[in-house]
């Protein structure tokens, strides 16, 4: 036992030296300690967090809110569901999240000839926080869209898309003959952020494209990535998109540099 051990009142809470580094981030560190125990409060913290993470995978989108918002922003908007009937199939068949189910298809399908060449397709999809999109999607919407009608970049009808995953999107951007396909996904919540917003932007979208054919923008909600900054960032990306006729490993973010 060192000497410092000795002198340790049982039942007190430790301070951690690193604890001014708390105010930089999130994560958890400089937990303190009673004894050789982390304290009460930090494993209540910890139990906390990790019931927020796991109702986050759980959480449905609040689809007439949703589709209320985005009428008020003048925008088409269709609900559309992937093949998982629900939760539990979403998450034990990945592939069923990645494909429209049959009446979707069919909406989709008699909406294409209305669609503009060189459009974007902006999907919402639940993916693993439905609880993301319902907390950010708008906010995000609200900034990039007077930016993509400013630039004249026609919008295909916007898709809010249940018990989806990534991949979903090609198939959207395909069947509405779309340019350019931009899904907002709820991520996979972390013990610190069961509502981060990603999005994945990916040219001439088609089915069976990979993860190399997007470009994605991470971790937007108001604790991390703003919603200006995360606007800014992808209307770069489209109007480079454009510009080369290409996304993914190919297109990259040179924003900052041509400044």
């Amino acid at each position: 036992m060192s000497s410092s051990e000795k002198h340790i009142i049982p039942g007190t809470v430790s301070s951690d030296p690193w604890a001014s580094l708390k105010a930089f981030t999130p994560a958890r560190i400089a937990l303190g300690r009673t004894g050789t125990a982390i304290p009460l409060q930090e494993v209540l913290q910890f139990r906390m967090a990790h019931a927020h993470a796991r109702d986050a995978v759980y959480s449905l989108l609040n689809t007439d809110t949703l589709i209320a918002q985005l009428q008020s922003l003048q925008l088409p908007v269709n609900l559309l569901h992937s093949q998982a009937a629900d939760r539990h199939e979403y998450l034990q068949r990945p592939d069923k999240g990645r494909k429209l189910d049959i009446d979707s298809i069919n909406l989709l399908t008699s909406l294409a000839g209305s669609s503009t060449q060189q459009s974007v397709s902006i999907v919402l999809a639940d993916g693993l926080s439905a609880t993301a999109i319902n907390n950010n999607a708008l906010p995000l919407l609200e900034i990039l869209l007077p930016m993509l009608q400013q630039a004249a970049i026609p919008l295909a009808p916007l898709s809010i898309v249940q018990q989806a995953r990534v991949a979903i999107g090609d198939e959207i951007g395909s069947l509405l003959k779309a340019e350019l396909v931009v899904v907002l996904i709820g991520e996979r919540p972390g013990l610190s952020s069961p509502d981060s917003l990603g999005v994945y932007l990916t040219y001439r979208p088609q089915p069976g494209l990979t993860d190399e054919a997007r470009n994605c923008i991470s971790n937007i909600r108001p604790e991390g990535l703003s919603y200006q900054a995360a606007a800014t960032k992808l209307f770069y990306l489209i109007r480079e998109s454009f510009r080369l006729r290409l996304s993914g490993v190919l297109l990259k973010d040179n924003e900052k540099l041509i400044k």
